[in-house]
């Protein structure tokens, strides 16, 4: 079984870069304190390392 890791949005898309919004919805996340369960690849790693300010990692799953 592949790696997970459990990432919640923190904060708000309003008056941010289109990119920004973009990256959020690659992520699957559209709204406030939503979270999503995806597998930990590098690709999802950098996605998070573009918009640390609006989402967190909650936990990495084995």
């Amino acid at each position: 079984m592949a790696k997970t890791i459990v990432v919640k949005q923190i904060g708000s898309p309003i008056r941010r870069p289109e990119k920004q919004r973009q990256t959020l919805i690659g992520l699957g996340l559209n709204k406030m304190n939503k979270t999503r369960e995806l597998e930990d690849t590098p690709s999802v790693r950098g996605m998070i390392a573009k918009i640390p300010h609006m989402v967190q990692i909650i936990e990495e799953r084995d």
